[in-house]
């Protein structure tokens, strides 16, 4: 099932509830919150209070998907976990311990995702891809929204979903950077199942309409034989 995940990132932070209840109501499943830290990505972005407001926000109506662009984050895990965090990913490329950090967001009852940057490979991912519940491939290097989508990421998201299949895991492929209307049936062709997507959804017209045009032209895909 295909599934859209508005970045809030692209979203009017004057108004971010109502932005979030839009995206919502034209059929996002969960919401997406990137979080920088200056120092692993060139951007600072949002904290646990946001991610907690939102969760006050929306209540329990939707998952809240956090994705920690930031450098040790095993340190921050606890704190976006009581903030309301439901699922929280984590950088491949900051984390040495990459097990033990998965470990520690499950152990607090949550989704774990790792994140691999578009120059990663994905042989990187090969001994944690048992235990984690989704794979986000970037599909633009990560610290900024409205970033244009990075073609050659296609072949890393078809090897990603061929390995799924040969090793029968569960885990989903959500991708994110530079998700449109223009390319969002590739991304979905070649395995893509959570897509993210913060100016195709939040940067003009109505949200929900944005949202709802974007989930059908995904699934759509979805139902076409390649």
């Amino acid at each position: 099932m295909i599934q859209i995940a508005p970045s809030i990132l692209s979203a009017d932070f004057a108004r971010l509830a109502a932005c979030a209840k839009e995206a919502i109501e034209g059929g996002a499943a969960l919401l997406h919150v990137d979080v920088m830290d200056g120092h692993f990505v060139p951007n600072i972005t949002i904290g646990p209070p946001v991610v907690a407001s939102l969760r006050k926000a929306v209540a329990s109506e939707i998952p809240l998907d956090c994705h920690l662009m930031i450098e040790n984050p095993d340190q921050y895990i606890p704190a976006f976990a009581d903030a309301g965090a439901d699922w929280i990913s984590v950088h491949q490329e900051t984390c040495i311990h990459l097990h033990r950090t998965l470990q520690h967001i499950k152990s607090r009852g949550l989704q774990a995702g790792v994140v691999i940057n578009p120059a990663t490979p994905i042989g990187t991912l090969t001994e944690v891809l048992d235990m984690v519940d989704y794979v986000l491939v970037m599909t633009v290097n990560p610290g900024f929204g409205g970033q244009k989508f990075i073609p050659s990421c296609l072949e890393k998201i078809r090897k990603l979903a061929a390995i799924k299949s040969t090793i029968g895991t569960g885990f989903k492929i959500e991708v994110d950077g530079g998700i449109s209307l223009d390319n969002v049936a590739e991304v979905v062709r070649a395995g893509g199942e959570i897509l993210v997507a913060g100016n195709a959804v939040f940067g003009s017209g109505d949200v929900k309409t944005n949202t709802e045009r974007l989930l059908l032209r995904g699934r759509e895909a979805s139902l076409v034989q390649v």
